[in-house]
């Protein structure tokens, strides 16, 4: 089952369907060009595929009224958050209907008392932390962009603080969610477990809005910690700043973010956000939380096990401004990259292996990028076995794009035989569909069955994730 229509075809469907529409929505129904091509994309490949009609929704019942008349008409539906996805999720590669949820932007409930929160999909990370900071409380999943929080579940995003905090997956404990035909669902409850029919919520976390459309989030917070200090360390060489992260891990120490950039990252960080106290080096960034005595014995030990690696040069920083500057230097990797060829595109791929294959990981993946010829600087969430490449290409050659997707390729099929996978918090939208047969095998068709049960039409973000017909592909 795979939606078959021609872009015509739907382009015709929409028109007929856009009376209906414009009865609900109003000018918040648009056929803007303009509005359209922002829609086309997120900030990966730029392989855009432009919907028919993009709708701005206020509230859940408002998506499943549309939802009901796209699931009439057999209308292709694409949800987009704020576009910031990377692997063509948001792509309407078969036209018809964007809803944008960006205008579901309310924060419902947050209990302190309870440690949760109920928000709108909407709601930006940035967004519910600002509001949250009088109470105590914070989000703590930061994929570095200021994503909203219903295309966070919808990927299954993780980020720098998953070593301690965890992911979305453990973050979200319940959902609403319009199904294909529009019927409106609650899942999970404010519990923190319950044995109670099927987990619904963990199936929702991560479909990429191949099943349903997330409307809103229950998430769980977590209290401010008392005390944060932020540290830097260089290295010689990758490998030694892995095995320091592994035998931090190995001793149980709580690290909150533990990030490594390669060299080829730091000096693109160097250039872009003026670190020039840094050398171009292997690099941790680390931040600690905790109580003061016990964020004291964290960097204590994290120095020493640096040192015995052959670190130098650890830094620390406890005022918000200087902490604030070195992670915004982090999360600006993405721009640094693209600084440092101006007109190239990026293509951004990720892997995540145990953290026992690591180093090994890493350390193949180094010399397949110096063999290649490419600029792919290295930047990982290494304290749970996730780093990403910024594979940076010129777009407008078609040798130096294949280039680029055959190095993505053979990442993903390494940290898939070394006991990983595709894609540890990318998801997989267009790009990842051929490897995630490799990872799956016959499971795929398990997943396959299930969207052909909630989505028999095959109208929600058609062409992602899963092809719906199996193809063959060798390792």
């Amino acid at each position: 089952m795979s939606f078959s229509k021609t872009l015509e075809e739907t382009a015709v469907d929409v028109e007929r369907l856009l009376p209906a529409l414009q009865a609900i929505f109003g000018d918040r129904a648009t056929t803007s060009a303009a509005v359209r091509a922002h829609h086309s994309h997120g900030e990966g490949l730029p392989d855009p595929g432009q919907p028919d009609v993009v709708l701005f929704p206020l509230s859940t019942e408002e998506v499943a009224a549309a939802m009901k008349l796209c699931h009439a008409a057999e209308v292709p539906v694409i949800a987009f958050g704020t576009g910031t996805s990377m692997e063509g999720h948001v792509a309407a590669i078969h036209g018809g209907v964007c809803i944008d949820l960006s205008r579901m932007d309310r924060i419902l409930e947050v209990s302190p008392e309870a440690l949760d929160c109920r928000v709108q999909a909407g709601v930006t990370r940035e967004q519910l932390n600002a509001h949250l900071r009088s109470s105590g409380l914070f989000f703590a999943v930061d994929p570095g962009a200021n994503a909203s929080l219903g295309g966070m579940a919808a990927t299954r995003a993780s980020g720098t603080a998953a070593v301690r905090y965890g992911t979305m997956r453990e973050a979200v404990m319940g959902l609403t969610v319009v199904t294909p035909d529009g019927r409106v669902i609650r899942t999970g409850t404010r519990a923190r477990k319950s044995s109670s029919g099927l987990d619904l919520t963990r199936l929702y976390v991560g479909s990429e809005g191949v099943l349903g459309i997330i409307c809103e989030v229950q998430l769980r917070l977590f209290g401010l910690p008392e005390h944060v200090v932020a540290a830097v360390c260089q290295f010689d060489s990758l490998r030694a700043a892995v095995d320091t992260v592994i035998a931090a891990l190995q001793l149980a120490v709580p690290v909150a973010r533990i990030e490594l950039l390669d060299d080829a990252q730091m000096n693109a960080c160097i250039r872009y956000s003026r670190l020039d106290e840094f050398e171009a080096r292997p690099t941790l960034f680390i931040e600690f939380h905790g109580s003061e005595a016990a964020v004291a014995e964290q960097v204590a030990t994290l120095e020493a096990l640096s040192a015995d690696h052959g670190g130098s040069g650890f830094r620390y920083a406890e005022k918000p401004e200087e902490r604030t500057r070195l992670w915004k230097a982090r999360h600006s990797c993405y721009h640094a990259n693209l600084a440092m060829h101006p007109g190239w595109s990026s293509m951004g791929t990720d892997a995540c292996v145990p953290i026992s294959a690591l180093a090994e990981c890493i350390t193949e993946t180094q010399a397949d990028i110096a063999a290649s010829g490419l600029y792919a600087p290295i930047v990982g969430h290494v304290g749970d076995g996730n780093f990403h490449l910024g594979i940076i290409y010129d777009d407008a050659d078609p040798a130096a794009r294949a280039a680029a997707e055959a190095l993505a390729e053979r990442v993903a099929l390494r940290a898939i035989r070394l006991g990983g996978t595709c894609t540890g918090e990318h998801g997989v939208g267009l790009h990842r569909m051929r490897q995630i047969e490799v990872e799956h095998g016959e499971a795929l068709d398990v997943m396959r069955d299930i969207k052909r049960a909630l989505d028999p039409k095959g109208i929600l973000n058609p062409g992602k994730m899963l092809r719906m017909a199996s193809l063959a592909f060798s390792t």
